[in-house]
């Protein structure tokens, strides 16, 4: 899968060539590539923002560069083009599957006081929120996207690693332990210690029922 993020900041990006992905990327499972916006201002300073037509506070990034990256990222428009914004829909697990559906996506990070609507009109497919909150730009959401769609990527991460872990199931996921067995006179629960796997299965199924209960009965259709 192809992921390209175009942003402002670059340099925000790093992280995502380390660990699990970074691994992916060097092994040719995963093309992840960073597009400076600014790179594309037809202007002699560079300058990619501008004060709002109508007043207001704050700055907002002007169509041309947006547009110009837009284009040269994805010319002939066969990308899924994302914009990364509070208004769009809410990012769930399930989205995650519909853009695997796609070998390339464009993430469009907007900064400031956002981006000029016509370049969103003109240069996006849709808006995506990672949650009911403003942040200062979209480049950690774009992050967070690039990692929940990254690792369902095949090879990524292991088959049976994504099988039982939260929001698989509709549910949470069970609480995991590793050694040591006592940790400060506390011990890891009996039952994983037995090597009875009918036993392990069924308590790490009612653990998983108890805490989607508890933290997120709205998974299961309830309230809290």
């Amino acid at each position: 899968m192809k992921i390209t993020v175009l942003t402002l900041f670059p340099e925000m990006f790093a992280p995502l060539g380390e660990s699990i992905l970074g691994r992916a990327q060097k092994k040719g499972l995963l093309d992840i590539s960073v597009v400076n916006i600014r790179d594309y201002a037809e202007n002699k300073h560079k300058k990619c923002d501008d004060y709002p037509f109508g007043g207001g506070a704050g700055m907002v990034m002007t169509p041309q560069p947006v547009g110009a990256a837009m284009e040269a990222a994805d010319p002939r428009h066969e990308a899924r083009r994302i914009y990364l914004s509070p208004k769009g829909r809410t990012f769930r697990q399930d989205m995650v599957f519909e853009l695997l559906g796609y070998d390339h996506i464009v993430l469009l990070c907007g900064h400031y006081e956002g981006i000029d609507q016509r370049a969103i009109d003109m240069y996006t497919d849709e808006e995506i929120s990672i949650g009911d909150y403003v942040l200062t730009g979209g480049e950690l959401p774009a992050m967070v996207v690039c990692d929940c769609v990254a690792r369902y990527v095949m090879g990524v991460i292991s088959e049976g690693s994504l099988v039982d872990e939260s929001f698989s199931s509709g549910g949470l996921e069970y609480p995991q332990y590793t050694r040591p067995a006592v940790y400060k006179g506390v011990p890891v629960p009996e039952v994983l210690l037995s090597g009875d796997h009918a036993r392990i299965d069924e308590w790490r199924r009612r653990q998983s029922e108890e805490l989607t209960k508890k933290c997120r009965p709205d998974l299961r259709g309830e309230k809290k």
